[in-house]
């Protein structure tokens, strides 16, 4: 019987075009869409004035306040245009809505001689004609000269005065200890938040929606979620439903049915370790360690979201929240990239049977790692409490958050992983087999070194539009996660249950190759959900609902078929040593669909998105996701080196204190999801009744402080397993005896 056209599909063949096709059509929307980008960015404009000609500030000084932003490092304490961290205001929507209120005091004074809290609603809803006109048909952002009504540019005034206040004084109640930052500088950054609060108040030209598709939802001047968003929402809804059954379907029916016919191989056994895998050894504790210090750093911001007003063990002077958080999620990046590295080195002469002709450069690697890391973590460090003024571009915080790494430390970053790819590659193509899944592993990583690259342009020098630079950031933070991560992620987990015989190689690799395609049809232009809020056209809002939550179903099903062929083997009798490896790699599958899909669905509709950007509902998807998807394949590798090690050398092994640091860390993700998804839903909540601005103020957060303080139960969990893994860490890599 002739197989029909949806098998000659399904077929590795099939697969592994549509891949390609799909791919190339994917990138070449995305080219076309970037190069249109100078034709719809919100412009800066040369000067703004007031209506009797007084100058409030320049172009320049927007772009050295975009600096002065970006070297401090306020998008790791508060927000611009929503995006950053949660802890204090959205300095953007601050500027809008204090002015929006200084406006109604200054007309209802001129029109009735009276403050706004004694307007009757007739006369409330006259002076909010009166204000909305002031915003939108009296305020026009172009690049000439943007000119404000009397009424307004003593609104920006009041603001200047506020945030300079704010910001060189601190306020112990936000947690911003201040005496960093100075007068002069905190008056260039209240230019550059005063440009993006015209992002999001004032109407993009020919359109009757701001330049931020109106966003954020602001009672006071009428502005809310419009109708295009709950449409597209509700095709996405639809779609997700469809879906979701045809995947599941041609996964289980198509890819996976035949699998009981197709033999295993035989399971991977290590007897020897070349030179360059032995020097694997040393680092496991840079990475268990690396990994220990995120997670305390966790609990430390945990406690000062909490409790903003005290200081918890150390002065937030020495350690303020802003610093400590970029350090907390730069941690992550940094180890969970380097267990990657670690992966490849050990996989590599694995597949080839051949060693690296200089073993030596596994040191050489080892030491530029820790250079840039350390290196760059000082200067984070350095660079936001201003000891870095004059170099903090290149070598101190630059202030992009998840991006903070100075722009010498960037590139020791791209040079490292090249040369590891370039090391990985001439070994791998001595390889006597054409391996798919080896090859999606290696070059998905080249990609990942390539892609950093986006975030980096201009080399010399700050972007000096905000919404450019954020896309570009955005290409870094969205397409390494939900791109090349995940297409590495997807080569490593078909490659592991093949090598450990629990899963057939033709399974894995229609699987694989399934997977593949849908991350290129939804992670390239899903990228466009964290765009139509900051600047960019209202095709976006469609275009970000290109959703990822159908991207892990293949390698949860998968990773279904290779437990049961585990249990299989454990109800035997037979020995499985990789069983701690096997156990990281299938939750890095169930929290990849979690974190990645079910948590990622909760927020990535525009409705919602709306209505929960910049709240807390968005760092459950975050932190589940980045740290089930790809930290628990990066510690999968790391017990593949020690667990190879001790089969090699005959070691003693034991299995519990693994399983017991994984169980500990598991739980305790899992369980840091319920608090702040409550949270989360309360202030989109407020965002919804009241406008964005209300959600962001601390008591919004005080009148959930037992959900708040309720987090210390899961991250006391992952901070003890974090401990636990690296203690068990440490003892397999060096201090293990010999088996009897």
């Amino acid at each position: 019987m002739n197989p029909s056209w949806l098998d000659k599909l399904l077929s590795r063949k099939g697969l592994y075009t549509a891949f390609w096709v799909v791919g190339l059509i994917m990138v070449t929307i995305l080219i076309v869409f970037t190069a249109n980008l100078a034709k719809e960015v919100p412009p800066i404009a040369a000067k703004v004035v007031s209506e009797s000609g007084e100058t409030l500030y320049t172009y320049d000084d927007v772009v050295n306040g975009k600096g002065m932003f970006q070297q401090f490092d306020l998008m790791d304490y508060g927000t611009m245009l929503g995006m950053g961290a949660y802890l204090g205001p959205d300095f953007s929507t601050e500027f809008f809505h204090r002015r929006a209120e200084f406006l109604y005091e200054q007309f209802a004074q001129a029109t009735y001689g009276k403050s706004a809290a004694q307007l009757s609603d007739p006369e409330t809803g006259y002076i909010k004609e009166l204000v909305k006109k002031d915003f939108h048909a009296e305020t026009t952002l172009t690049e000439g000269t943007v000119v404000y009504s009397d009424e307004s540019a003593a609104a920006y005034k009041s603001n200047v005065a506020y945030l300079v206040d704010f910001l060189v004084n601190g306020n112990k109640e936000m947690a911003w200890p201040g005496g960093v930052i100075r007068e002069d500088e905190a008056r260039l950054i209240a230019a550059f938040v005063d440009w993006s609060q015209m992002v999001a108040s004032s109407h993009r030209t020919g359109t009757d929606r701001t330049w931020s598709n109106d966003w954020p939802p602001e009672p006071l001047v009428d502005q809310d979620a419009s109708w295009t968003m709950h449409y597209y929402s509700l095709w996405e809804f639809l779609a997700l439903w469809v879906g979701t059954i045809l995947v599941f379907w041609i996964v289980k029916e198509k890819l996976v049915a035949k699998s009981h016919t197709e033999p295993l191989e035989d399971p991977l056994v290590v007897t020897k370790l070349f030179p360059s895998q032995e020097k694997l050894l040393k680092y496991v504790p840079v990475v268990g360690l690396f990994f220990l210090l995120q997670m305390i750093i966790g609990g430390y911001l945990a406690h000062i979201y909490t409790d903003p007003s005290h200081n918890f063990i150390v002065d937030q002077s020495i350690m303020p929240f802003n610093v400590m958080r970029a350090l907390h999620v730069n941690l992550a990046i940094i180890w969970v990239a380097i267990g990657w590295l670690v992966g490849g080195l050990l996989i590599a002469p694995l597949v080839a049977d051949e060693d690296l002709k200089f073993p030596w450069l596994v040191d050489v690697l080892w030491g530029a790692l820790l250079v840039v890391g350390g290196g760059g973590l000082v200067g984070i460090y350095m660079g936001a409490t201003g000891q870095m003024r004059d170099v903090w571009f290149w070598l101190g915080n630059e202030g992009r958050e998840l991006l903070n790494l100075a722009r010498v430390w960037d590139i020791g970053l791209v040079v490292g992983l090249v040369m590891w790819f370039l090391m990985v590659f001439s070994v791998v193509r001595k390889a006597k087999t054409n391996n798919v899944l080896v090859g999606t592993i290696i070059w998905s990583a080249f990609g990942i070194a390539t892609l950093y690259i986006a975030g980096m342009m201009p080399i010399h020098k700050i972007a000096p539009n905000f919404t450019v630079d954020d896309y570009f950031r955005w290409w870094v933070v969205h397409l390494w996660v939900e791109l090349t991560f995940e297409l590495f992620a997807a080569g490593v987990l078909a490659f592991l249950t093949v090598a450990l015989g629990l899963v057939s190689r033709k399974t894995a690799e229609r699987v694989m190759l399934f997977e593949l395609g849908l991350i290129m049809l939804s992670g390239t232009l899903g990228v466009g959900h964290h765009y139509w809020w900051q600047g960019l056209d209202e095709y976006w809002i469609a275009i970000g609902g290109i959703f990822s939550a159908l991207e892990p179903l293949p390698l949860v099903i998968l990773m279904i078929e290779a437990f049961k062929e585990q249990k299989q083997i454990k109800e035997k009798g037979e020995a499985f040593p990789f069983a701690v490896p096997f156990l990281f790699i299938a939750g890095s599958a169930f929290l990849n669909w979690f974190g990645a899909g079910f948590l990622g669905m909760v927020i990535n509709t525009p409705t919602i998105n709306y209505y929960s950007h910049g709240t807390y509902l968005i760092m459950p998807h975050a932190h589940v996701a980045l740290l089930g998807a790809f930290g628990y394949i990066s510690l999968a590798f790391l017990y593949l080196v020690v667990r190879s090690n001790a089969m090699a050398k005959n070691l003693e092994w034991s299995d519990k204190p693994s399983k017991i640091g994984f169980w500990l860390v598991t739980i305790g993700v899992c369980l840091y999801a319920l608090p702040t998804m409550v949270i989360g839903f309360h202030q989109a909540q407020i965002a919804h009744d009241l406008g964005y601005w209300a959600t962001r103020q601390r008591d919004v957060l005080d009148s959930m402080s037992g959900w708040m303080w309720s987090r210390m139960v899961p991250d006391g969990l992952m901070i003890l397993g974090a401990l636990v893994i690296f203690l068990d860490l440490m003892k397999k890599a060096f201090f293990l005896k010999k088996a009897s």
